[in-house]
């Protein structure tokens, strides 16, 4: 549907430019995914929201708990903020 000429031309007329990879290269986008799967499973699922400030201030939420709390198993159990910390101060840069 995001190749289709009706989306591109839509694109086109209102000044975007689709950003696609190649054909058949899904993991480029892998880590996009996985945490938008997270978001919505995790946080959104039961969750009404009647406002797009109340929606916008939800997910804000959720993007300082993924990067400051939320425990990343490919992450040796630690939180993006306390990975990225943990790997200046090993490697010695500040």
């Amino acid at each position: 549907q995001y190749t289709s000429k009706c989306y591109q031309a839509l694109l086109t007329k209102h000044g975007f430019i689709a950003s696609m990879s190649g054909k058949e290269a899904c993991l480029d986008n892998a880590v996009v995914e996985r945490f938008f799967g997270s978001l919505k499973n995790e946080w959104l699922l039961n969750v009404r929201h009647l406002t797009r400030y109340s929606m916008r201030s939800d997910v804000e939420k959720y993007i300082r708990y993924y990067n400051k709390i939320r425990l990343h198993s490919s992450l040796d159990d630690m939180s993006p903020i306390e990975y990225e910390n943990y790997k200046k101060k090993v490697s010695g840069w500040t």
